[in-house]
């Protein structure tokens, strides 16, 4: 599905202009693999209104929250990443929508994922050792929302694998890559709408692709009938046929047997006479 925000319109000289930034910046950003612009058949540099929101992102990850490259770097390869997805969901959703002639009703909600990577199973304890950090640490990345850990009955801090590979992510974020707790917030904040944007995907797709099942049941199950009366039709007419046929047969065959005994009867009375009129004359 096309977007006009993606359509590229802006030269580097506009574009700089719009974000307050030096056309070499935007170069910059571009080697970087930050910003994605078009090109003209000239190759010219062309930027869609989509780059020009990358590029105040950028701004205000860099000047107001103080996030090197490398944070940014990792922030808006997420923020690519998220976009990219939502495309597809938006596709996915038209296409199937369109093949059942149905209305879409958008689930803004978040969706309770099946998972088994969600599940709380780890105290933690046990999850500060498998990442390798104190769970103080732990707990202040649950206060900055950079991990959603879930609770049991007794209000216990259950850690799934899913959090596990969030807290080695925050780690590698920090560590390696020197990004400070704001850029990983903004990072976390993109994982996070990533995860559900995906588990909408595919509970969409799921969901639209049973629609799709029971609608070819339901025609089938219309089909059906319409064939069985036309066996029963065809059926009918073969019963009441063959007992007429037989019955007529039976009794015209009856009658003429019993013709010829009363024709021969007259012809053997009417002999008797003769012979007594012969006796009558010889005295």
């Amino acid at each position: 599905m096309s977007d006009s925000k993606d359509r590229p319109v802006y030269v580097i000289s506009v574009a700089a202009e719009l974000v307050e930034m030096h056309p070499q910046t935007l170069r910059l950003y571009e080697r970087k693999g930050l910003i994605r612009p078009g090109r003209s058949s000239g190759k010219t540099r062309l930027y869609s209104e989509r780059d020009i929101e990358y590029l105040r992102e950028i701004r205000r990850l860099t000047q107001e929250l103080g996030v090197n490259l490398a944070g940014v770097e990792e922030i808006m390869k997420l923020r690519f990443e998220l976009d990219e997805v939502q495309i597809k969901l938006e596709g996915e959703i038209f296409r199937l929508e369109g093949a059942i002639r149905a209305e879409f009703a958008a689930q803004n909600a978040s969706l309770e994922s099946n998972d088994p990577k969600d599940k709380g199973v780890f105290v933690i304890s046990v999850a500060a050792e498998l990442v390798d950090m104190h769970p103080q640490t732990l707990r202040l990345y649950e206060r900055k929302n950079l991990i959603r850990p879930k609770r049991s009955s007794g209000k216990t801090r259950l850690y799934s694998e899913r959090d596990i590979l969030h807290l080695k992510d925050i780690k590698r974020l920090t560590q390696e890559l020197g990004v400070n707790l704001a850029g990983v917030e903004e990072v976390m904040k993109l994982r996070f709408e990533l995860d559900d944007a995906q588990d909408r995907l595919e509970h969409e797709a799921t969901r639209l692709q049973n629609e799709i099942a029971d609608r070819i049941e339901l025609m089938k199950g219309h089909s059906l009938p319409s064939s069985k009366p036309k066996a029963k039709s065809k059926a009918q007419p073969k019963s009441k046929i063959e007992p007429k046929v037989e019955a007529q047969p039976k009794a015209s065959t009856a009658k003429p047997k019993a013709q010829p005994k009363s024709k021969v009867q007259p012809k053997i009375s009417a002999a008797k006479p003769k012979a007594r009129v012969k006796s009558g004359r010889v005295p």
